[in-house]
């Protein structure tokens, strides 16, 4: 089912050429690339609307990007790839398929061969089915190493569901649809593609994100990009997203109440000392309580301050905000249709 601004869209400019966008970020990952496009193509075989797959090559420094090059030409195939000048990270790799996408419905996989492509059809169902905006894998029987990925992973999507409040059992997984209109709006950056569910929730009620089970097989060529690294990174992307769900509109409010909170504490300290130096006559020149009391106030000071510029760059940045945090080399096209 459409929703209001996409039928608007379409009212405007006719059918549109593309319904379904495949978006699938890749990463030496030469062995994998031609087995993916062979299961795409076979997956999608009874799709009845039009349908595109995009390619991003993130800098790889092996054979992918010539191996994806060499589909171009598949028939009944309209295939893009995307190669970007360096090595940007999964998120911006992301980020440029689904700004190159034309759908109007776009999906997301990972290009190891873990996620099935045969489980998008059934997923684009139900997100028409149910009326959402975001519908995201859940890898039930997730085949991957237990201390390394599944313990880590467990932690990370109970942390994230209690922080930011929508609840999902499998943050992590890459194979997702959404609506064009609507992970549009949404600006991917740093490493933040295992919060876009979060992100999505800012621009739309949490009810209209939801989770379906999805096949998940164990990698098949090359070695796995995370480690029990990637629990550090995500505690600290973490923070992050509470922070920018919070208070991105407002960040003098974060610093400021900080700042008070303080300026508080040192009043009372110094009020504290006042009384003991000049109605008591105590020194109070050498006492630790002095030093804190003092420091305190400079902190209040500089958190406040600092909060107010939050406010301007904020502010500026919510005017200017046409950067992008990935850059395209080349875009090969494959102009052949596929329904």
């Amino acid at each position: 089912m459409r929703t209001t601004a996409e039928s608007t869209e379409i009212a405007a400019s006719g059918t549109p050429a593309v319904e379904l966008s495949l978006v699938v970020p890749i990463f030496n990952e030469e062995e994998s690339v031609a087995p993916l496009i062979a299961r795409i193509v076979e997956a999608m075989t009874g799709y009845a609307a039009p349908w595109e797959l995009i390619l991003v090559d993130d800098g790889s420094t092996d054979a992918t990007l010539a191996v994806a090059r060499e589909a171009l030409g598949r028939p009944g195939l309209d295939l893009h790839v995307v190669a970007l000048q360096r090595n940007f990270g999964q998120t911006a790799a992301m980020q440029a398929g689904i700004t190159q996408a034309r759908g109007r419905l776009i999906a997301t996989l990972d290009g190891d061969l873990q996620n099935d492509p045969k489980d998008i059809p059934a997923m684009v169902s139900e997100l028409e089915r149910r009326e959402l905006d975001l519908l995201v894998g859940w890898r039930q029987n997730r085949r991957d190493g237990l201390l390394l990925r599944k313990v880590p992973s467990f932690i990370a999507n109970r942390l994230i569901g209690r922080i930011t409040g929508v609840r999902l059992h499998d943050y992590g997984c890459s194979l997702k649809v959404y609506r064009a209109t609507v992970i549009k709006q949404v600006k991917l950056m740093g490493e933040m593609h295992r919060f876009i569910p979060a992100w999505v929730a800012g621009v739309v009620p949490s009810s209209r994100i939801g989770e379906m089970p999805v096949t998940h097989h164990a990698r098949q060529h090359g070695v796995s990009k995370y480690g029990i690294s990637r629990t550090f990174r995500v505690i600290l992307d973490l923070l992050s997203v509470m922070f920018f769900m919070r208070f991105r509109a407002r960040p003098g409010h974060f610093f400021g109440s900080l700042g008070l909170g303080l300026g508080a504490l040192s009043a009372v300290i110094l009020a504290y000392l006042s009384v003991e130096k000049f109605i008591l006559g105590n020194d109070i020149g050498t006492r630790p309580l002095f030093i804190i009391g003092v420091m305190l106030f400079l902190s209040a000071v500089q958190l406040i301050t600092t909060g107010i510029l939050a406010e301007m760059i904020a502010r500026t940045y919510s005017r200017d905000d046409s950067s992008v945090s990935y850059i395209v080399r080349d875009v090969y096209s494959g102009e052949q249709p596929n329904s």
